[in-house]
């Protein structure tokens, strides 16, 4: 009798969906514990270990910097060219890597969820929160250059402003999850999408102002297009409270803030329905 007290009895919802929010919070400790292994396990076989988070975006801003900066001409509002590129490669890199990180989620770990249950959305939550550990390691490089920028008068960010960054930085990070698990839910039964993330990526990052300011696009249909886009007003956004340099386009922020909102929810329910039956799909 005693010993029932600490019995757990796991049955299926039957039809029921939700976001079961609730049981993810209960299963918090094991959302820290995947954190953990994730962002060990990625640096545990490499020469350079965790400094390849600094590395590797400082290539890419380089390689931008010479491409864009130099080669093509393209302006950065005023910004010296390495925080600019800098960055912007660090707060695209929050959102792609939410995306792609998420986006094979059932695929890769169909023998663990086949095996043990917890909520699988504990899954994409620690994910994105690796990647978020990740930018904010990037981050105290952008921060010293900021500083130093700002010490020499070159750059004016928007300090009063600076209160809404985590808020922006949620947003975006919730964004890229919701589409890696909308993603995620679809691949179990078409495999063709996950081959198509890597290029869907590349692509989605040039149409969304990374490598060049929205300034740089005139008005018209193209400039509309890119407006549409989800990503590119909270990137515009945050660079502009942080480097003084951006267009804000208030209407494109909270367009994207529902289609954020809306995006998660959708997704998670996806993600929710998928897991009962992606066992016999995968």
């Amino acid at each position: 009798m005693h010993s029932m007290r600490y019995h757990v009895h796991i049955s299926p919802e039957g039809g029921r969906t939700g976001l079961k929010l609730g049981e993810v919070w209960r299963y918090r400790d094991l959302i820290v514990l995947l954190t953990k292994k994730t962002f060990t396990l990625t640096y545990k076989q490499t020469v350079l270990g965790p400094a390849w988070i600094v590395i590797s975006p400082l290539l890419s801003s380089l390689a931008y910097m010479l491409v864009f900066g130099v080669i093509a001409g393209i302006s950065t509002d005023g910004v010296p060219q390495v925080l600019f590129y800098l960055t912007s490669t660090a707060i695209w890199g929050l959102f792609s890597s939410a995306v792609t990180s998420n986006a094979s989620t059932f695929i890769s770990n169909a023998y663990v969820f086949g095996k043990v249950y917890f909520p699988r959305l504990t899954v994409p939550i620690s994910n994105l929160l690796v990647g978020l550990i990740r930018f904010a390691i990037q981050m105290v490089l952008v921060l010293a250059l900021i500083a130093f920028y700002v010490f020499q008068g070159v750059i004016h960010p928007n300090w009063l402003l600076w209160l809404t960054i985590p808020l922006v930085l949620v947003q975006l990070s919730l964004l890229g999850m919701g589409v890696g698990i909308i993603l995620s839910s679809l691949t179990t039964k078409y495999r063709d999408l996950q081959i198509l993330v890597s290029f869907g990526m590349q692509l989605w990052m040039f149409g969304t102002p990374v490598v060049y300011p929205l300034s740089q696009i005139g008005e018209g249909v193209l400039r509309t297009a890119v407006l549409a886009n989800p990503a590119t007003a909270p990137i515009e956004w945050l660079r502009y409270v942080m480097l003084g340099a951006g267009s804000v386009d208030v209407v494109a922020l909270a367009s994207s803030i529902v289609f954020t909102i809306v995006c998660t929810v959708v997704g998670i329910l996806m993600f929710n329905r998928v897991e009962r039956t992606f066992v016999d799909t995968v």
